[in-house]
């Protein structure tokens, strides 16, 4: 019973990580309208690492080693700096749907990564999960409004790197998470990360002024900087401390179904054929990637 709780402990993180990952593509469109993407970007680290650092010495009381901290300095690098520079600069060159359509990118690179690594050797049961998710992401996307022309190419092409970072960034933070527990890793990577983002954000940041915004606005970045952020960055490590970095990042093909589910509820869309065969897809793919997959059990 008890491994029964763990394995759907971790399936219910993993499943609101990637629903309000989902609602962030939407919410973070409508704050650019107002706000630099480079001041979201500050935002976002000003506000979750502070917390994240306070979390990890309350309920962790561990600090890293010596020499630890490149490996620290690494992820933040990656899933921090490039990551959300990246995706913030990019969302802001294109549209939301082309975002929702480089997502299923993640799992594929991370397959790869762990293929060439050696760290993990996909098998072709998992392969096959990852190619019914990805079909099934792809499947609930509205393509006519994905925009591939001249103008959204740059930040198309800065969104699937932002994919690979992250996928990196899934990879080798397992290694830490042998030796750390999942808040310190986060805490610490975003205190590294974070001011690399503030250095280079601070300027779009004093340009930012809380009065002018509408409060609308305010609760969305609110919204962007403590849950698709510190909450999820903090639920994405503690699931690799049971699961591994290929399940993860599988989980990411759920974001167009969060989108469907979105505009299903607040934009009274209907679901039709289309929604049902790719939530379909997912959860099949899903089923077969977490197959195999022995979720460890840690106090």
């Amino acid at each position: 019973m008890d491994r029964e709780n763990e394995v759907l402990r971790l399936h219910l993180a993993l499943l609101f990580v990637q629903a309000t990952f989902g609602a962030f593509h939407v919410v973070g469109k409508f704050v650019l309208r107002d706000v630099e993407p480079l001041a979201v970007a500050s935002v976002r680290v000003l506000v979750s690492t502070p917390l994240l650092l306070f979390l990890a010495l309350r309920q962790e009381r561990r600090l890293p080693s010596r020499h630890d901290l490149a490996g620290l300095a690494l992820l933040g690098f990656l899933g921090v700096f490039a990551n959300q520079i990246l995706y913030i600069t990019g969302l802001r060159m294109t549209s939301a749907t082309n975002a929702a359509i480089l997502m299923p990118s993640i799992p594929v690179f991370v397959a790869l990564l762990l293929l060439l690594s050696g760290m993990e050797r996909p098998t072709p049961l998992r392969w096959t999960g990852i190619a019914l998710a990805c079909a099934g992401a792809l499947s609930l996307l509205d393509w006519r409004a994905a925009d591939f022309g001249r103008a959204a190419l740059l930040g198309n092409l800065l969104l699937l790197v932002n994919c690979l970072a992250y996928a990196l960034y899934l990879v080798l933070q397992r290694g830490l998470l042998e030796r750390l527990r999942p808040l310190t890793v986060v805490a610490w990577a975003f205190l590294f990360g974070g001011a690399g983002v503030v250095a280079v954000g601070a300027p779009a940041l004093a340009r930012t002024s809380p009065a002018a915004l509408a409060p609308g606005v305010l609760l969305g970045l609110l919204f962007i900087a403590v849950v698709p952020t510190g909450v999820n960055y903090a639920l994405n490590a503690w699931a690799l401390t049971r699961s591994s970095p290929a399940l993860v990042a599988a989980y990411t093909t759920l974001q167009p179904a969060a989108a469907a589910v979105l505009a299903v509820t607040f934009l009274g869309e209907r679901f039709g054929w289309r929604e049902g065969a790719g939530f379909a897809l997912i959860t099949a793919g899903l089923v077969l990637v977490s197959r195999k997959e022995k979720v460890k059990s840690k106090k």
